[in-house]
């Protein structure tokens, strides 16, 4: 690529290092222009960082599931429209907490079934939501989710989920937060896609996704686990005292998970993420159509919808939520990984941003690293 993006290595340098971020790999593309620049290391004390190493992308890992969704519709094997009640038995009748901190027999019906749309669009009435960070005490359907394990209200587990069936029967032995179609709640709805999508394929999730979307789009370094952990870096989590880890190589992505979780569980490298953003700005090709690829980019939430908050008072005051990501007021579409990853495209610029860490995110919003190389990168169009 031409020196105009030559100032996002100037960028990254000023941020790697032991005490903020070990190492990252950062990928800009322009039309058929592409810059990667690969700084510091695997781990603070391991080895240097490269173009193919392997990131946990956590939450990034949603736009791909709501691609995956997009594309088994689009072979006719459900469709949006439709409640889950036939492939998700277990969540048919569902019952809705009174309030998020009532007991969990305190419920009423639900006015309508869950439909596969809105798991997509998070508004299917589980997930996290800004009022649980407030809470003095933890919610009794908080603590419940944690002792069936059912792992969605945080950082991802992906060694601590039960299988997806099991999960699956877990989740619906609970009350809904809110009434389906009601609010927006984060993250819970990419996980039962994972279960939906492989009982619609008649396969297991992991499945689905090489076989629609990493094999045509040659992303062959993406899956729920590091086959090659020499590549894998060190995860990390911000702490008084430094950078601790969170997670090394041979851990939790170590090994297969039993339950291939769509909402957060995918390792993958730049180049990877890259295909799947260029894919996008293709208009699908080859795996979508543009109409699916408008919808998932576009805003499908109602004002109504984004009201009742999302992660915090202002979550919604600058973006919104398509399918499977934000979508920015410009246009742009993407989405974080709380454990160190951003990954975005510009329509109007023809654009595909990419930065992998493994810095865990302190907050909602991403750590400056990832600010700072994507103001060099629009500094340089």
């Amino acid at each position: 690529m031409t020196d105009r993006f030559a100032a996002l290595g100037a960028a990254a340098e000023k941020h790697v290092g032991p005490s903020d971020v070990p190492g990252l790999v950062a990928l800009v593309s322009q039309g058929d222009e592409v810059h990667v620049e690969a700084r510091g290391r695997l781990a603070v004390d391991g080895p240097p960082v490269r173009r193919d190493s392997l990131f946990r992308i956590s939450s990034t890992t949603k736009p791909i599931t709501a691609a995956a969704t997009l594309a088994l519709a689009g072979e006719g094997l459900f469709d949006l429209a439709d409640p889950v009640d036939r492939l998700l038995p277990e969540l048919a009748d569902r019952r809705v907490l009174r309030h998020l901190h009532s007991p969990l027999d305190d419920t009423v019906p639900a006015v309508r079934p869950v439909t596969v749309r809105d798991l997509l669009t998070f508004t299917f009435g589980f997930g996290m939501v800004g009022e649980m960070f407030a809470a003095t005490e933890p919610w009794p359907v908080v603590t419940a989710a944690g002792e069936l394990h059912l792992a969605t209200f945080g950082p991802p587990e992906p060694q601590t989920k039960p299988d997806p069936d099991t999960w699956i029967a877990h989740l619906g032995s609970l009350p809904l937060m809110a009434q389906p179609g009601e609010r927006w709640m984060y993250n819970t709805g990419s996980a039962v896609l994972s279960v939906l999508l492989a009982r619609a394929a008649g396969t297991t999730y992991g499945e689905v996704l090489r076989t629609r979307l990493f094999e045509p789009l040659g992303m062959r370094d993406t899956g729920f686990f590091a086959a090659d952990t020499g590549r894998l870096a060190t995860a990390y989590r911000p702490s008084p005292d430094g950078l601790t880890v969170l997670d090394a190589p041979d851990g939790a992505w170590g090994r297969p998970p039993a339950f291939e979780d769509g909402a957060d569980g995918l390792v993958s490298t730049v180049d990877d993420l890259h295909a799947f953003g260029r894919m996008l700005l293709r208009g699908g090709d080859p795996v979508l159509t543009p109409a699916a690829v408008r919808a998932m980019t576009s805003d499908q939430l109602t004002p109504g919808q984004k009201a009742r908050g999302g992660l915090g008072a202002d979550f919604f005051a600058e973006q919104s939520w398509g399918y499977g990501g934000g979508v920015l007021d410009n246009g742009s579409y993407g989405w974080a990984g709380g454990l160190g990853t951003t990954w975005m495209i510009d329509p109007a610029h023809d654009l595909t941003i990419v930065v992998l860490t493994q810095r865990e995110f302190e907050s909602p919003s991403a750590p400056d690293v990832h600010h700072d190389l994507q103001t060099a990168v629009y500094a340089a169009l």
